[in-house]
Protein backbone atom coordinates (compact mmCIF):
# COMPACT_ATOMS: atom_id res chain seq x y z
CA UNK A 1 0.00 0.00 0.00
CA UNK A 2 1.21 3.50 -0.81
CA UNK A 3 2.15 5.73 2.10
CA UNK A 4 -0.89 8.00 2.31
CA UNK A 5 1.06 10.61 4.27
CA UNK A 6 3.39 11.22 1.31
CA UNK A 7 0.79 11.32 -1.44
CA UNK A 8 -0.38 14.49 -3.12
CA UNK A 9 -3.83 15.80 -2.30
CA UNK A 10 -4.93 15.02 -5.84
CA UNK A 11 -3.75 11.42 -5.63
CA UNK A 12 -5.47 11.00 -2.26
CA UNK A 13 -8.69 12.30 -3.78
CA UNK A 14 -8.42 9.92 -6.70
CA UNK A 15 -7.80 7.05 -4.29
CA UNK A 16 -10.94 7.98 -2.37
CA UNK A 17 -12.88 8.15 -5.63
CA UNK A 18 -11.75 4.65 -6.62
CA UNK A 19 -12.73 3.26 -3.23
CA UNK A 20 -9.10 2.46 -2.36
CA UNK A 21 -8.85 5.01 0.46
CA UNK A 22 -11.45 5.42 3.21
CA UNK A 23 -11.64 9.08 4.35
CA UNK A 24 -12.06 8.07 7.99
CA UNK A 25 -9.01 5.80 7.87
CA UNK A 26 -7.09 8.55 6.09
CA UNK A 27 -8.05 11.05 8.77
CA UNK A 28 -7.04 8.60 11.52
CA UNK A 29 -3.71 8.06 9.79
CA UNK A 30 -2.98 11.78 9.75
CA UNK A 31 -4.17 12.40 13.31
CA UNK A 32 -2.08 9.48 14.58
CA UNK A 33 0.97 10.81 12.75
CA UNK A 34 0.43 14.31 14.13
CA UNK A 35 -0.07 13.18 17.71
CA UNK A 36 2.93 10.87 17.60
CA UNK A 37 5.27 13.41 16.05
CA UNK A 38 7.87 14.84 18.45
CA UNK A 39 7.61 18.27 16.78
CA UNK A 40 3.81 18.37 16.77
CA UNK A 41 3.51 21.34 19.10
CA UNK A 42 6.01 23.35 17.06
CA UNK A 43 3.94 22.82 13.91
CA UNK A 44 0.28 22.84 15.05
CA UNK A 45 -1.06 25.47 17.43
CA UNK A 46 -4.20 23.34 17.84
CA UNK A 47 -5.30 19.99 16.39
CA UNK A 48 -9.05 19.93 15.74
CA UNK A 49 -9.62 16.21 16.12
CA UNK A 50 -13.38 16.34 16.74
CA UNK A 51 -13.99 18.49 13.67
CA UNK A 52 -11.63 16.43 11.52
CA UNK A 53 -13.28 13.12 12.45
CA UNK A 54 -16.77 14.49 11.85
CA UNK A 55 -15.80 15.88 8.45
CA UNK A 56 -14.05 12.65 7.49
CA UNK A 57 -17.10 10.60 8.49
CA UNK A 58 -19.31 12.81 6.32
CA UNK A 59 -16.87 12.45 3.41
CA UNK A 60 -16.84 8.66 3.83
CA UNK A 61 -20.65 8.56 3.75
CA UNK A 62 -20.74 10.65 0.58
CA UNK A 63 -18.11 8.44 -1.06
CA UNK A 64 -20.11 5.29 -0.29
CA UNK A 65 -23.27 6.90 -1.66
CA UNK A 66 -21.56 8.06 -4.85
CA UNK A 67 -22.19 11.69 -3.90
CA UNK A 68 -18.68 13.11 -3.51
CA UNK A 69 -18.47 16.90 -3.59
CA UNK A 70 -15.38 16.88 -5.79
CA UNK A 71 -11.88 15.48 -6.13
CA UNK A 72 -10.70 16.80 -2.75
CA UNK A 73 -13.69 15.54 -0.75
CA UNK A 74 -12.18 13.78 2.28
CA UNK A 75 -8.62 15.13 1.92
CA UNK A 76 -7.05 16.41 5.20
CA UNK A 77 -5.39 19.85 5.22
CA UNK A 78 -4.03 22.37 7.73
CA UNK A 79 -4.90 26.06 8.14
CA UNK A 80 -2.59 28.88 9.19
CA UNK A 81 -3.55 30.39 12.53
CA UNK A 82 -4.92 33.58 11.01
CA UNK A 83 -7.97 31.98 9.39
CA UNK A 84 -10.97 32.30 11.69
CA UNK A 85 -12.38 28.92 12.71
CA UNK A 86 -15.56 28.74 14.74
CA UNK A 87 -15.04 27.92 18.41
CA UNK A 88 -11.26 27.48 18.05
CA UNK A 89 -8.63 30.01 19.08
CA UNK A 90 -7.32 32.05 16.16
CA UNK A 91 -4.43 34.09 17.53
CA UNK A 92 -2.18 34.84 14.52
CA UNK A 93 0.90 33.79 16.45
CA UNK A 94 0.59 36.66 18.91
CA UNK A 95 0.01 36.94 22.64
CA UNK A 96 -1.89 40.14 21.81
CA UNK A 97 -4.71 37.95 20.46
CA UNK A 98 -4.55 35.20 23.09
CA UNK A 99 -8.00 33.77 23.76
CA UNK A 100 -9.48 35.21 20.56
CA UNK A 101 -12.16 32.68 19.55
CA UNK A 102 -14.19 33.54 16.42
CA UNK A 103 -17.88 32.81 16.13
CA UNK A 104 -17.69 31.69 12.52
CA UNK A 105 -15.26 30.30 9.95
CA UNK A 106 -13.37 32.48 7.51
CA UNK A 107 -14.99 32.47 4.08
CA UNK A 108 -12.15 30.44 2.57
CA UNK A 109 -12.53 27.84 5.32
CA UNK A 110 -16.26 27.75 4.68
CA UNK A 111 -15.56 27.20 0.99
CA UNK A 112 -12.98 24.52 1.72
CA UNK A 113 -15.40 22.71 4.02
CA UNK A 114 -18.09 22.92 1.34
CA UNK A 115 -15.63 21.23 -1.04
CA UNK A 116 -15.16 18.40 1.48
CA UNK A 117 -11.74 19.33 2.86
CA UNK A 118 -11.03 17.86 6.29
CA UNK A 119 -9.66 20.45 8.74
CA UNK A 120 -6.82 18.91 10.77
CA UNK A 121 -6.12 22.05 12.77
CA UNK A 122 -4.32 25.39 12.88
CA UNK A 123 -0.59 25.88 12.27
CA UNK A 124 1.95 28.19 13.88
CA UNK A 125 3.12 31.33 12.09
CA UNK A 126 5.27 34.44 12.44
CA UNK A 127 3.71 36.92 14.84
CA UNK A 128 0.88 38.79 13.08
CA UNK A 129 2.41 37.51 9.81
CA UNK A 130 5.04 40.27 9.75
CA UNK A 131 8.25 38.30 9.05
CA UNK A 132 9.61 36.07 6.33
CA UNK A 133 11.75 34.01 8.70
CA UNK A 134 9.18 31.97 10.64
CA UNK A 135 10.91 32.72 13.95
CA UNK A 136 8.38 33.10 16.75
CA UNK A 137 9.57 32.82 20.37
CA UNK A 138 6.15 34.04 21.59
CA UNK A 139 4.30 30.88 20.50
CA UNK A 140 6.54 28.43 18.62
CA UNK A 141 9.05 28.28 15.79
CA UNK A 142 8.34 25.37 13.45
CA UNK A 143 11.27 23.29 12.19
CA UNK A 144 12.84 23.46 8.72
CA UNK A 145 12.69 20.09 6.98
CA UNK A 146 16.24 20.46 5.59
CA UNK A 147 18.06 21.89 8.62
CA UNK A 148 17.14 21.26 12.24
CA UNK A 149 19.08 24.35 13.37
CA UNK A 150 17.41 26.74 10.91
CA UNK A 151 14.11 28.60 10.75
CA UNK A 152 11.53 27.32 8.24
CA UNK A 153 10.55 30.58 6.53
CA UNK A 154 7.44 32.57 7.22
CA UNK A 155 5.06 33.78 7.89
CA UNK A 156 3.22 30.58 6.84
CA UNK A 157 5.83 28.52 8.66
CA UNK A 158 3.64 25.80 10.18
CA UNK A 159 1.62 25.56 6.97
CA UNK A 160 4.78 24.55 5.13
CA UNK A 161 6.16 22.21 7.76
CA UNK A 162 2.83 20.45 8.24
CA UNK A 163 3.17 19.29 4.63
CA UNK A 164 6.96 18.84 4.57
CA UNK A 165 6.84 16.60 7.66
CA UNK A 166 3.92 14.57 6.25
CA UNK A 167 1.38 15.90 8.76
CA UNK A 168 -1.07 17.39 6.21
CA UNK A 169 -1.79 16.83 2.55
CA UNK A 170 -1.71 20.59 1.99
CA UNK A 171 -1.32 23.73 4.08
CA UNK A 172 -3.35 26.89 3.55
CA UNK A 173 -1.37 30.07 4.18
CA UNK A 174 -1.24 33.75 3.35
CA UNK A 175 1.25 35.91 1.47
CA UNK A 176 1.73 39.66 1.97
CA UNK A 177 5.41 39.95 1.03
CA UNK A 178 6.42 36.33 0.45
CA UNK A 179 4.78 34.45 3.30
CA UNK A 180 3.61 31.50 1.17
CA UNK A 181 6.56 31.34 -1.22
CA UNK A 182 9.45 31.59 1.27
CA UNK A 183 8.42 28.67 3.54
CA UNK A 184 7.39 26.67 0.46
CA UNK A 185 10.82 27.18 -1.10
CA UNK A 186 12.79 26.51 2.07
CA UNK A 187 10.87 23.26 2.66
CA UNK A 188 10.97 22.07 -0.98
CA UNK A 189 7.27 22.58 -1.70
CA UNK A 190 5.16 24.28 -4.35
CA UNK A 191 3.59 27.55 -3.20
CA UNK A 192 0.99 29.70 -4.95
CA UNK A 193 0.71 33.44 -4.32
CA UNK A 194 -2.63 34.62 -5.62
CA UNK A 195 -3.35 38.10 -6.92
CA UNK A 196 -4.42 40.61 -4.27
CA UNK A 197 -8.21 40.83 -4.43
CA UNK A 198 -8.74 37.39 -5.98
CA UNK A 199 -9.39 35.22 -2.90
CA UNK A 200 -11.63 36.36 -0.04
CA UNK A 201 -10.00 37.87 3.05
CA UNK A 202 -13.23 37.75 5.07
CA UNK A 203 -12.36 36.25 8.44
CA UNK A 204 -8.60 36.45 7.84
CA UNK A 205 -6.57 38.35 10.45
CA UNK A 206 -5.09 41.23 8.40
CA UNK A 207 -1.58 42.61 8.05
CA UNK A 208 -1.79 44.90 5.00
CA UNK A 209 -5.17 44.62 3.31
CA UNK A 210 -3.96 45.95 -0.05
CA UNK A 211 -1.22 43.31 -0.18
CA UNK A 212 -2.66 40.36 1.80
CA UNK A 213 -3.40 37.25 -0.26
CA UNK A 214 -4.43 33.66 0.50
CA UNK A 215 -2.77 30.64 -1.09
CA UNK A 216 -1.79 26.97 -0.71
CA UNK A 217 1.52 25.27 0.08
CA UNK A 218 1.54 21.81 -1.47
CA UNK A 219 3.46 18.92 -2.99
CA UNK A 220 2.50 19.67 -6.60
CA UNK A 221 1.23 22.32 -8.98
CA UNK A 222 -1.93 20.26 -9.43
CA UNK A 223 -2.60 20.43 -5.69
CA UNK A 224 -2.23 24.22 -5.77
CA UNK A 225 -4.74 24.42 -8.63
CA UNK A 226 -7.19 22.15 -6.83
CA UNK A 227 -6.84 24.05 -3.55
CA UNK A 228 -7.33 27.43 -5.22
CA UNK A 229 -10.62 26.16 -6.63
CA UNK A 230 -11.64 24.86 -3.20
CA UNK A 231 -10.81 28.16 -1.51
CA UNK A 232 -12.93 30.05 -4.01
CA UNK A 233 -15.71 27.54 -4.55
CA UNK A 234 -14.73 27.49 -8.22
CA UNK A 235 -13.34 25.20 -10.90
CA UNK A 236 -9.72 24.09 -10.97
CA UNK A 237 -7.41 25.08 -13.81
CA UNK A 238 -7.14 22.48 -16.57
CA UNK A 239 -3.49 21.41 -16.52
CA UNK A 240 -3.77 18.63 -19.10
CA UNK A 241 -1.32 18.90 -21.96
CA UNK A 242 0.73 21.69 -20.37
CA UNK A 243 3.97 21.95 -22.32
CA UNK A 244 7.02 24.21 -22.55
CA UNK A 245 6.83 24.14 -26.35
CA UNK A 246 6.99 27.71 -27.62
CA UNK A 247 7.16 29.27 -24.17
CA UNK A 248 9.15 32.47 -23.60
CA UNK A 249 10.39 33.47 -20.19
CA UNK A 250 11.98 36.68 -18.94
CA UNK A 251 14.76 36.16 -16.42
CA UNK A 252 14.71 39.29 -14.26
CA UNK A 253 18.16 40.68 -13.45
CA UNK A 254 17.29 43.91 -11.64
CA UNK A 255 17.67 43.65 -7.84
CA UNK A 256 16.76 39.94 -7.57
CA UNK A 257 20.16 38.64 -8.71
CA UNK A 258 22.13 40.83 -6.30
CA UNK A 259 23.98 39.18 -3.41
CA UNK A 260 22.74 35.67 -4.20
CA UNK A 261 24.18 33.03 -1.90
CA UNK A 262 25.93 30.09 -3.54
CA UNK A 263 23.25 27.39 -3.24
CA UNK A 264 20.26 29.50 -4.40
CA UNK A 265 22.30 30.74 -7.35
CA UNK A 266 23.29 27.18 -8.31
CA UNK A 267 19.75 25.83 -7.95
CA UNK A 268 18.30 28.63 -10.04
CA UNK A 269 20.94 28.37 -12.76
CA UNK A 270 20.49 24.59 -13.02
CA UNK A 271 16.70 24.96 -13.24
CA UNK A 272 16.98 27.57 -16.00
CA UNK A 273 19.40 25.32 -17.89
CA UNK A 274 16.94 22.44 -17.76
CA UNK A 275 14.14 24.67 -19.05
CA UNK A 276 16.32 25.78 -21.96
CA UNK A 277 17.24 22.18 -22.71
CA UNK A 278 13.51 21.39 -22.84
CA UNK A 279 12.97 24.06 -25.50
CA UNK A 280 11.97 27.14 -23.54
CA UNK A 281 13.35 30.52 -24.59
CA UNK A 282 14.75 32.50 -21.65
CA UNK A 283 15.75 36.13 -22.15
CA UNK A 284 17.45 38.20 -19.47
CA UNK A 285 15.72 41.52 -18.83
CA UNK A 286 16.33 44.60 -16.74
CA UNK A 287 13.34 46.33 -15.14
CA UNK A 288 14.34 49.66 -13.54
CA UNK A 289 10.78 50.02 -12.19
CA UNK A 290 11.52 47.20 -9.74
CA UNK A 291 14.46 49.11 -8.27
CA UNK A 292 12.28 52.22 -8.09
CA UNK A 293 9.47 50.35 -6.33
CA UNK A 294 11.56 48.73 -3.60
CA UNK A 295 12.09 51.90 -1.50
CA UNK A 296 8.31 52.34 -1.36
CA UNK A 297 7.98 49.25 0.82
CA UNK A 298 8.33 50.89 4.26
CA UNK A 299 5.61 53.44 3.53
CA UNK A 300 3.22 50.96 1.94
CA UNK A 301 3.73 47.86 4.11
CA UNK A 302 4.73 49.23 7.52
CA UNK A 303 2.52 52.29 7.16
CA UNK A 304 -0.63 50.24 6.66
CA UNK A 305 0.37 47.50 9.12
CA UNK A 306 0.95 50.00 11.92
CA UNK A 307 -2.24 51.82 11.03
CA UNK A 308 -4.20 48.59 11.43
CA UNK A 309 -2.48 47.41 14.61
CA UNK A 310 -1.27 50.57 16.41
CA UNK A 311 -3.90 50.64 19.14
CA UNK A 312 -3.62 46.92 19.89
CA UNK A 313 0.18 46.96 19.93
CA UNK A 314 0.61 50.11 22.01
CA UNK A 315 -1.94 48.90 24.58
CA UNK A 316 0.48 46.10 25.57
CA UNK A 317 3.72 46.30 23.53
CA UNK A 318 5.75 44.08 25.86
CA UNK A 319 3.72 41.06 24.78
CA UNK A 320 5.35 41.19 21.35
CA UNK A 321 8.63 39.78 20.05
CA UNK A 322 10.71 42.97 19.96
CA UNK A 323 11.96 42.79 16.33
CA UNK A 324 8.40 42.35 15.05
CA UNK A 325 7.10 45.14 17.29
CA UNK A 326 9.77 47.51 16.02
CA UNK A 327 9.02 46.57 12.43
CA UNK A 328 5.41 47.57 12.98
CA UNK A 329 6.54 50.79 14.67
CA UNK A 330 8.54 51.59 11.55
CA UNK A 331 5.18 52.72 10.17
CA UNK A 332 4.69 55.30 12.92
CA UNK A 333 6.51 58.04 11.01
CA UNK A 334 4.72 57.40 7.70
CA UNK A 335 2.37 60.26 6.87
CA UNK A 336 -0.91 59.90 5.02
CA UNK A 337 0.65 61.96 2.23
CA UNK A 338 3.58 59.53 1.96
CA UNK A 339 1.21 56.59 1.82
CA UNK A 340 -1.06 58.06 -0.87
CA UNK A 341 1.87 59.30 -2.92
CA UNK A 342 3.55 55.90 -2.62
CA UNK A 343 0.52 54.12 -4.01
CA UNK A 344 0.25 56.59 -6.89
CA UNK A 345 3.87 55.92 -7.76
CA UNK A 346 3.45 52.16 -7.44
CA UNK A 347 0.43 52.11 -9.77
CA UNK A 348 2.53 53.90 -12.40
CA UNK A 349 5.38 51.43 -11.95
CA UNK A 350 2.99 48.48 -12.21
CA UNK A 351 1.80 49.74 -15.59
CA UNK A 352 5.41 50.04 -16.78
CA UNK A 353 6.11 46.48 -15.61
CA UNK A 354 3.07 45.01 -17.33
CA UNK A 355 4.01 46.65 -20.62
CA UNK A 356 7.58 45.34 -20.33
CA UNK A 357 6.69 41.69 -19.64
CA UNK A 358 3.52 41.39 -21.74
CA UNK A 359 5.19 39.20 -24.35
CA UNK A 360 6.42 36.55 -21.91
CA UNK A 361 4.68 33.52 -20.43
CA UNK A 362 6.25 34.22 -17.03
CA UNK A 363 9.08 36.12 -15.36
CA UNK A 364 11.69 33.97 -13.62
CA UNK A 365 13.82 34.69 -10.56
CA UNK A 366 15.26 32.86 -7.53
CA UNK A 367 12.54 32.60 -4.89
CA UNK A 368 14.91 33.56 -2.08
CA UNK A 369 18.50 34.77 -2.36
CA UNK A 370 19.52 33.01 0.85
CA UNK A 371 19.17 29.70 2.67
CA UNK A 372 17.21 29.33 5.93
CA UNK A 373 19.16 31.27 8.59
CA UNK A 374 20.32 29.83 11.90
CA UNK A 375 17.63 29.93 14.58
CA UNK A 376 19.93 30.60 17.54
CA UNK A 377 21.87 33.37 15.80
CA UNK A 378 18.66 35.15 14.83
CA UNK A 379 17.71 35.24 18.50
CA UNK A 380 21.10 36.50 19.62
CA UNK A 381 22.12 38.92 16.86
CA UNK A 382 19.66 41.76 16.19
CA UNK A 383 21.50 43.05 13.11
CA UNK A 384 21.57 39.55 11.62
CA UNK A 385 17.83 39.22 12.19
CA UNK A 386 17.07 42.50 10.40
CA UNK A 387 19.38 41.93 7.43
CA UNK A 388 18.35 38.30 6.89
CA UNK A 389 14.65 39.10 7.15
CA UNK A 390 14.87 41.88 4.58
CA UNK A 391 17.03 39.80 2.25
CA UNK A 392 14.71 36.81 2.60
CA UNK A 393 11.69 38.82 1.44
CA UNK A 394 13.42 40.89 -1.23
CA UNK A 395 12.72 38.76 -4.30
CA UNK A 396 9.23 37.60 -3.35
CA UNK A 397 8.24 41.20 -2.61
CA UNK A 398 8.57 41.95 -6.32
CA UNK A 399 5.42 39.89 -6.88
CA UNK A 400 3.50 41.75 -4.17
CA UNK A 401 4.65 45.23 -5.21
CA UNK A 402 3.81 44.57 -8.86
CA UNK A 403 0.46 42.98 -7.94
CA UNK A 404 1.19 39.64 -9.59
CA UNK A 405 0.26 36.01 -9.13
CA UNK A 406 3.29 33.78 -8.66
CA UNK A 407 4.35 30.18 -8.09
CA UNK A 408 7.51 28.85 -6.46
CA UNK A 409 8.80 25.40 -7.42
CA UNK A 410 11.61 23.27 -5.97
CA UNK A 411 14.79 23.26 -8.07
CA UNK A 412 16.19 19.98 -6.77
CA UNK A 413 18.71 21.85 -4.58
CA UNK A 414 17.51 21.73 -0.96
CA UNK A 415 15.70 24.87 0.21
CA UNK A 416 16.23 26.60 -3.15
CA UNK A 417 13.24 27.55 -5.27
CA UNK A 418 12.59 29.07 -8.67
CA UNK A 419 9.76 31.59 -8.86
CA UNK A 420 7.47 32.19 -11.81
CA UNK A 421 5.58 35.50 -11.82
CA UNK A 422 2.55 35.90 -14.05
CA UNK A 423 -0.15 38.40 -14.97
CA UNK A 424 -2.57 39.67 -12.31
CA UNK A 425 -5.71 37.52 -11.99
CA UNK A 426 -4.39 34.98 -14.52
CA UNK A 427 -3.75 32.21 -11.98
CA UNK A 428 -5.10 29.46 -14.25
CA UNK A 429 -2.70 30.39 -17.04
CA UNK A 430 0.15 30.73 -14.53
CA UNK A 431 -0.59 27.29 -13.12
CA UNK A 432 -0.48 25.72 -16.61
CA UNK A 433 2.93 27.30 -17.16
CA UNK A 434 4.07 26.10 -13.73
CA UNK A 435 2.88 22.56 -14.48
CA UNK A 436 4.98 22.49 -17.66
CA UNK A 437 7.99 23.73 -15.70
CA UNK A 438 7.36 21.24 -12.89
CA UNK A 439 7.25 18.34 -15.35
CA UNK A 440 10.70 19.28 -16.64
CA UNK A 441 12.28 19.88 -13.23
CA UNK A 442 10.84 16.73 -11.65
CA UNK A 443 11.84 14.53 -14.59
CA UNK A 444 15.40 15.82 -14.32
CA UNK A 445 15.75 14.85 -10.64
Amino acid sequence: MQDWLKMTAGDLGRGIGRGEIDPEALCDTYLSAINAHPLRDRIYSVVTETRARAEAAAAAARAKAGQRLGLLDGVPVSWKDLFDSVGVATEAGSALLKGRVPGRDAEVLQNGTAAGLVCLGKTHMSELAFSGLGLNPVTATPPCVNNADAVPGGSSSGAATSVAFDLAACGIGSDTGGSVRIPAAWNDLVGLKTTSGRVSLQGVVPLCLRFDTVGPLARSVEDCALMLAALEGGKAADLRGASLAGMRFAALQTVVMDDLREAPEAGYAAACARLRDAGAVIEEIEAPEVAEAMPLSPALFSGEAYGLWRDVIEADPDKMFAPIRERFRGGKAISAADYVSGWQTLERLRATWQARVAGYDAVLMPTAPNLPPDHARLMEDEDYYVTENLLTLRNTRVGNLMGLCAVTLPTGVASCGIMLCGTPFQEERMLRVAKAVEDVLVSAD
